[in-house]
């Protein structure tokens, strides 16, 4: 069995009410040169919305193409984070409405994670509590940063402290650095930013203390972690060269590494076998970022299936980890 962790799915009444929505947060529905639906930000656009991205009989046709058991359905950029409060809280429950509607039609092709308004605790907390317990969806999703704000910030405890009861893991997907000038040119984001900014959001969750202070949370690092197996070793050089770096944990930080888990959205072998040696194949999810276009649904499996590594692990990766981690038995 193969489940794609990493991807993306832009839910109809969710593009609806960006319509209307949008323009509390600069963001506005537009079409471009070839009729295709566009979503721009601050006259930026960011997002092109191609078929798979929205329309489920298209999705299931590339999933059996590509021989995708399941998908673990996301909302990708732009979150709801950037909106004001009440409109975040209602636009996450329309995500969360719909993936559980899509889930339910689908139940053995499709699950979801959560959809949440995390700049307000309360409401994040409150809308999670429905989204396991009422619609059924497996984990939350939360960005690298919350509008510039560090995943070690105590505003997000009450969030922290709720999934630890759950049990459910938090898949850690990128967001825009706060330093945008640094990668204007370039397509410097979605080429480095965001996987500098995945490495930044780790550190904080270690040498912050959340780790420690919520030691069952089950993390899973979107793009193999960004760079982290390979910078491990020096992440704990400076542990051991800097005091503030070991103020708020109880260990070496590359024992806290190894606790998280990454998928395998990277699709290059050598940094593939870079994470299995740093952290093993019992950490490693499969993922694809479809339908992005620097995503890629057919080489998520064929680069694993390419892997000088036993069949069984190869399992692991393609199914029974994610199953673990969301109560599924392996």
């Amino acid at each position: 069995m193969k489940i794609d962790v990493h991807n993306h799915f832009y839910p109809t009444r969710f593009l609806q009410r960006l319509e209307t929505d949008g323009a509390t947060a600069g963001i506005s529905v537009e079409k471009d040169e070839w009729g295709r639906q566009i979503l721009v930000q601050s006259g930026n656009r960011v997002v092109t919305i191609t078929p798979p991205m929205n329309n489920i009989d298209k999705r299931l046709e590339d999933m059996d193409q590509a021989r995708f058991d399941m998908e673990i359905l996301t909302l990708s950029i732009p979150s709801v984070d950037i909106f004001p409060v009440e409109t975040a809280e209602t636009l996450a429950r329309v995500v969360n409405d719909e993936f559980s509607e899509i889930c339910n039609e689908h139940p053995n092709r499709f699950m979801a994670f959560a959809t949440l308004p995390f700049i307000d605790p309360g409401r994040a907390v409150k809308e999670l509590e429905r989204c396991i317990q009422e619609l059924g969806l497996k984990g939350a999703c939360i960005g690298s940063n919350i509008n510039g704000m560090g995943l070690d910030n105590e505003l997000l405890y009450p969030f922290y402290e709720r999934m630890s009861h759950y049990d459910l893991p938090i898949h850690i997907h990128p967001r825009t650095p706060q330093d945008k000038e640094t990668y204007k040119d370039y397509r410097l984001g979605p080429m480095i930013g965001f996987e500098m900014d995945l490495c930044v959001a780790v550190i904080r969750l270690i040498m912050g203390g959340v780790m420690d202070r919520f030691p069952d949370l089950k993390f899973i690092v979107s793009h193999l972690g960004g760079a982290i197996p390979y910078l491990a070793e020096r992440i704990q050089n400076c542990y051991e060269a800097y005091p503030e770096c070991q103020e708020n944990i109880s260990g070496p930080a590359k024992e806290y590494l190894k606790r998280l888990y990454y998928d395998t959205v990277s699709f290059f072998e050598p940094a593939l076998m870079c994470a299995h040696a740093f952290v093993g194949a019992e950490h490693l999810v499969l993922g694809s970022d479809y339908p992005h276009v620097i995503g890629d649904i057919q080489e998520a499996i064929t680069s694993i299936e390419g892997l000088d590594i036993p069949q069984a692990e190869k399992e692991m990766i393609y199914s029974g980890n994610i199953l673990r981690l969301i109560h599924g038995g392996e």
